[in-house]
């Protein structure tokens, strides 16, 4: 009789860890969609662009104000992707805004490049979440 417990345990637990993982709580970004942190996010621009540490510092607090906003959204919004990108958009684009205006000439020629150079990515099919790019493959022949 315990070892039928033992292993009602034992399935509760796996099965209470997989849902864990399936609403978003696991992964190595913190569970956030989006491209991380606040901080990951800084840290990224830091890097393209040659921030400052007192860019990171001002960059990492605009990304910070409105990320429970964006994250609100995206939940509220589920498996619709589109609602969630046209809610977020009007936030993300008032915080590109902010951003732009902490950098310098030559920082703001490089982000633009970069924000190019993702976008032609988002067009092939990249997304920038892992996707592979290219061309969807052709469906199945019957």
């Amino acid at each position: 009789m315990s070892m039928k417990k033992l292993v009602l345990a034992v399935c509760f637990v796996i099965g209470a860890t997989a849902m864990s993982f399936a609403q978003g709580g696991g992964g190595q970004s913190g569970g956030r969609r989006g491209g991380g942190t606040p901080e990951q996010q800084a840290k990224r621009l830091q890097t393209q662009l040659t921030l400052t540490d007192d860019q990171v510092a001002k960059v990492t607090a605009i990304y910070a104000a409105d990320s429970k906003k964006i994250d609100s959204i995206r939940t509220a919004a589920g498996d619709d992707r589109q609602a969630a990108n046209t809610a977020t958009a009007p936030i993300r684009k008032a915080q590109m805004d902010k951003i732009t205006a902490l950098l310098t000439d030559d920082q703001k020629a490089t982000w633009k490049k970069v924000q190019a150079e993702q976008a032609a990515r988002r067009g092939q099919g990249g997304g920038g979440q892992g996707g592979g790019g290219g061309a969807t493959p052709p469906p199945p022949t019957k």
